[in-house]
C-alpha cells in the first residue's frame, strides 16, 4: 500500500518515469544538458492522460469536483466534529484524550486548509467563493468550540492529573498544553456573556481581516490627465483613468516611482477605518481574556516570549546597524545625486532602485546573465540532489488525476524517502495566470498525524510561485531571486515534508512563527552556495556550468546596502509592534510617521499611508520581527553546521532529527539550542545578523584571481 508508508522502494527507484506516473518529457530545447525526471516535468509542457471514466475532485476529495461539494464536505466535517466533541467529553483523563482533541482538530482543518487555499488559488471565481464561505464557517466553528466549557473541562481533568500527565510523553504533554491555550485565548475563564463576547470578537475579526486584505491590494485610479503622458504606458489604463497597482519600486524612471509610490499610497478614509477597527477589536478580545495586549497574547510561545523581548532585539539591531545604515544611505544619496543631480533628495521611493544599481555597478550582477543558468527543471534537479544528499529523500513528478488539480500547469510531486517509503505530496502552482495573487507561499493542505489503525496520514502541501511560462524556445528561466524564492518555498514544504509528528495540531510548520521561517531561510543559504549551485547550474542551451565568480559576485553583492535593507524591516517590525501594544492616544498614520523617523531614517511623505498596504498586519499580527529573528537562527545553524560541508549526509540527518521532525512539538528555542549545543542571546542573534553584512574577503580574492 504506497499510503502506509511502508512500500518497497525498488518500485519507485527502478521504474522511476512510468508512462502512467511521470510527465511526459519534451525535448525541445535540449542540446547538452541533460534533466531527470523531475527536471523534465518542470522544463516541459503537461501532457495529461484523459481520464474519462472518473473524474476526480481537488486534491483527490471526490466531492470537490464541483463547488456545491464544499457544502458536503464541510457538513460532514462538523457533523464528525459534533461527535467527536462528544467522545472527547466522555473520554478518561490519558493519551487517548488527546488523541480524540487532535483528530477533532484535524477533522476541521482539512476542510479549512484545503478551502484557505481554494479562495486563493482557484482560477474560478465560484470556486474562490465556495473556498471563502467554508472558510468562515468552519472558522466561526472552530471559535465556538474554543469556548466551549464541557470540551475545555475533559481537557482540563487530564491538565490537572499529574499523575496521569507524569506518565504521558513529552509530545502528548505539549500538544494537551497548546490546546489548552487555544482554549484560554479565546476566554473560556469568563462567565457565559464574556465568552459570547469573545466569540463574537474573532467572528467579527474574521471579516475585519478579509477586508483589510482585499483592500491592501486594490489599485488606486487617478484621472490619465494629472500625469505626464511619456509614463502613461507604465500603468493600466482604464478609460481615462490610469490604475496604480504596486509602487514599480525597481522603475528606473523617478517620475514613474515617485507617482507610484504617492497615488498607490494615498490614504483610503474606509480602509483606515477598517484597520483602526481590526487593531481596536484584537485588543478588546487580548484584554477580555486577561492580556496586557494583543501583542502579549500572541507571542506566547514563540522564542521571543513577549514584546519588552522583541524591542530589545530591534532597538539593538538598530543601535548595532546604525553607522553601516547612514553609510548606505550617503552611497545610495550620492548615486541618485549622479544620476539625477536636478532632484537628489533622497526619498522611500529611492531605496529598492538605488541599492540595485549601486549592486549591478559593483559587482556586475545583471539578472539576465544568470537566468540561462537557472531553468526551472535544473533548479528542481538541484533540490533533488539537495534532498537526497542531506536527507535521503527524492521528489518524484507523478500524473495527477482528471480534475485533482485546478490548473493544467499544475505539477505533483511525491516525496520519498530510500528507506521510510512514502512522505507526502507537495502541488506546484508556479506559474502565472490571470487573477493569481502575486505571491510566493506555502500552504499546508492536510497535515500529517498518526492514524488509529497505525499508519501514518501523509502530508499534503501546496506551493505558489509567481513564474512565467516556458515558452516555445526555452523553458522557465529564472533570475537568483526567483530560484532563492523556490528553494525558500521549498524549505517550508521539507519542513512539512520530513516532520513526523504524533499529532497534526503541531505538523510541519504549524509551530511558532519566529521558528517556522528557519528551515525556509536556512535554504537559502544553499541557494546561494557554489558547491550547491554548481550540481545543477548550467546553461539550458550549451550545458556549460555557471562559473564560480558569478556566484561569488552575486552573494558579495547582497551585502551592498544590507544595513539599510535590514533597517527598513526593523521599521516594520517596530510598527507592527506598537500597532498591536497598548492603545495609544494618536493615529496609525501618526505612528507611523514617528517610527519612520526613529527606526528607518527616510522621511514620510505627507498624504500617503503606507501602513495600509501592510498586508503583514493581517498573517502576522505582533509577529513581523519573525523574519529577522528566524534569519539570525539560521544564519547561527548554516555557519555552525552546514558552511563547511552543506551537502554533509550526518549534519542533514542531525538536523531533521533535532530541528524538523518536531514541528511545533516541542518547544522553539529548545530546538535551537540542541543544534547548536548553546543557549543563544538577543545578542547573539544581532551579532548573527550584522556578521552577515561583512565582505567575504577570502572568496573575493580568489574571484580576482581567477
Amino acid at each position: 500500500n504506497v499510503h502506509d508508508g511502508r512500500l518497497g522502494n525498488a518500485g519507485y527507484y527502478l521504474h522511476a518515469a512510468p508512462a502512467n506516473r511521470c510527465w511526459a518529457a519534451v525535448r525541445l530545447w535540449r542540446k547538452v544538458t541533460t534533466w531527470s525526471a523531475v527536471g523534465a516535468a518542470f522544463n516541459s509542457n503537461p501532457v495529461r492522460r484523459l481520464d474519462l471514466l472518473q473524474r476526480h475532485g481537488l486534491f483527490g476529495v471526490p466531492e470537490l469536483s464541483s463547488t456545491e461539494g464544499f457544502e458536503r464536505v464541510q457538513r460532514r466535517a462538523l457533523l464528525e466534529a459534533e461527535q467527536l466533541v462528544a467522545k472527547a467529553c466522555r473520554t478518561a483523563p490519558g493519551a487517548s484524550t488527546v488523541e480524540v482533541f487532535d483528530k477533532l482538530s484535524d477533522t476541521l482543518c482539512r476542510v479549512a486548509d484545503l478551502a484557505d487555499f481554494i479562495k486563493v488559488a482557484h482560477p474560478d471565481p465560484e470556486y474562490r467563493e465556495a473556498g471563502e464561505k467554508t472558510c468562515i464557517k468552519i472558522g466561526t466553528a472552530v471559535e465556538k468550540l474554543n469556548t466551549n466549557v464541557e470540551l475545555c473541562r475533559s481537557l482540563k481533568n487530564l491538565l490537572d492529573n499529574q499523575e496521569v500527565m507524569d506518565q504521558l510523553d513529552p509530545e502528548t504533554r505539549r500538544v494537551a498544553e497548546l490546546f489548552m491555550f487555544d482554549f484560554e485565548i479565546s476566554g473560556i475563564h469568563l462567565d457565559e456573556e464574556q465568552r459570547k463576547e469573545a466569540v463574537d470578537l474573532n467572528v467579527k475579526l474574521l471579516d475585519l481581516n478579509n477586508q483589510f486584505l482585499m483592500g491592501c491590494h486594490m489599485p488606486n485610479r487617478i484621472d490619465g490627465r494629472a500625469l505626464p503622458t511619456h509614463i502613461h504606458h507604465h500603468f493600466t489604463s482604464e478609460g481615462n483613468y490610469l490604475q496604480i497597482g504596486g509602487l514599480h519600486a525597481d522603475s528606473p524612471d523617478d517620475v514613474v516611482r515617485e507617482v507610484a509610490y504617492r497615488i498607490f499610497l494615498y490614504p483610503n478614509r474606509d480602509l483606515m477605518d477598517i484597520l483602526d477597527q481590526l487593531l481596536s477589536c484584537r485588543n478588546k478580545l487580548a484584554r477580555l481574556v486577561g492580556y496586557e495586549s494583543y501583542a502579549h497574547r500572541a507571542l506566547r510561545g514563540t522564542m521571543a516570549k513577549n514584546p519588552d523581548n522583541v524591542m530589545n532585539f530591534l532597538q539593538l539591531l538598530t543601535d548595532k546597524l546604525k553607522d553601516r545604515t547612514e553609510k548606505d544611505f550617503k552611497m545610495m544619496k550620492d548615486m541618485k545625486c549622479k544620476l539625477n543631480p536636478r532632484n537628489p533628495d533622497l526619498m522611500p521611493w529611492d531605496h529598492s532602485y538605488l541599492s540595485g544599481v549601486i549592486r549591478a555597478e559593483r559587482f556586475n550582477i545583471e539578472p539576465s546573465l544568470y537566468s540561462p543558468y537557472f531553468s526551472l527543471g535544473s533548479c528542481m534537479d538541484g533540490l533533488n540532489a539537495l534532498f537526497t544528499q542531506l536527507y535521503g529523500v527524492s521528489l518524484l513528478a507523478e500524473q495527477p488525476s482528471a480534475g485533482e488539480v485546478w490548473s493544467e500547469d499544475v505539477r505533483k510531486l511525491a516525496v520519498v524517502h530510500e528507506t521510510e517509503g512514502l512522505l507526502g505530496y507537495i502541488y506546484c502552482d508556479f506559474f502565472i495566470r490571470p487573477d493569481k495573487p502575486h505571491q510566493d507561499c506555502h500552504f499546508t493542505v492536510r497535515g500529517g498525524r498518526m492514524q488509529d489503525d497505525g499508519r501514518y496520514q501523509l502530508p499534503v502541501v501546496a506551493l505558489m510561485l509567481s513564474l512565467p511560462r516556458p515558452g516555445r524556445d526555452a523553458p522557465t528561466l529564472l533570475t537568483p531571486a526567483m530560484m532563492e524564492n523556490l528553494f525558500h518555498e521549498m524549505g517550508h514544504a521539507m519542513h512539512s515534508m520530513l516532520g513526523r509528528t504524533r499529532y497534526q495540531h503541531v505538523t510541519g510548520t504549524r509551530c511558532a512563527t519566529d521558528f517556522a521561517e528557519v528551515p525556509s531561510i536556512l535554504m537559502e543559504y544553499f541557494a546561494t552556495d557554489y558547491r550547491v549551485i554548481s550540481q545543477f547550474a548550467r546553461d539550458y542551451q550549451t550545458g556549460q556550468p555557471l562559473p564560480q565568480s558569478m556566484v561569488t559576485r552575486l552573494c558579495e553583492s547582497k551585502k551592498v546596502c544590507g544595513a539599510a535593507d535590514t533597517q527598513l524591516q526593523v521599521f516594520y517590525a517596530a510598527l507592527d509592534q506598537a500597532y498591536h501594544g497598548k492603545p495609544q492616544s494618536r493615529s496609525t498614520t501618526d505612528i507611523l510617521i514617528d517610527l519612520q523617523q526613529k527606526y528607518y531614517g527616510l522621511p514620510c511623505v505627507p498624504n500617503t499611508a503606507w501602513h495600509l498596504r501592510f498586508s503583514h498586519l493581517v498573517g502576522y499580527g505582533a509577529k513581523y520581527y519573525s523574519y529577522l529573528m528566524s534569519r539570525a537562527v539560521a544564519s547561527m545553524v548554516w555557519r555552525q553546521c552546514f558552511q563547511k560541508d552543506p551537502l554533509n549526509r550526518y549534519t542533514g540527518e542531525r538536523y531533521r532529527r533535532e530541528m524538523l521532525a518536531h514541528g511545533g512539538g516541542r518547544e522553539p528555542m529548545q530546538m535551537v539550542e540542541d543544534m547548536l549545543q548553546k543557549k543563544p542571546s538577543m545578542e547573539d542573534f544581532v551579532d548573527a545578523l550584522v556578521s552577515e553584512m561583512d565582505p567575504d574577503f577570502e572568496s573575493i580574492i580568489m574571484d580576482s584571481e581567477n
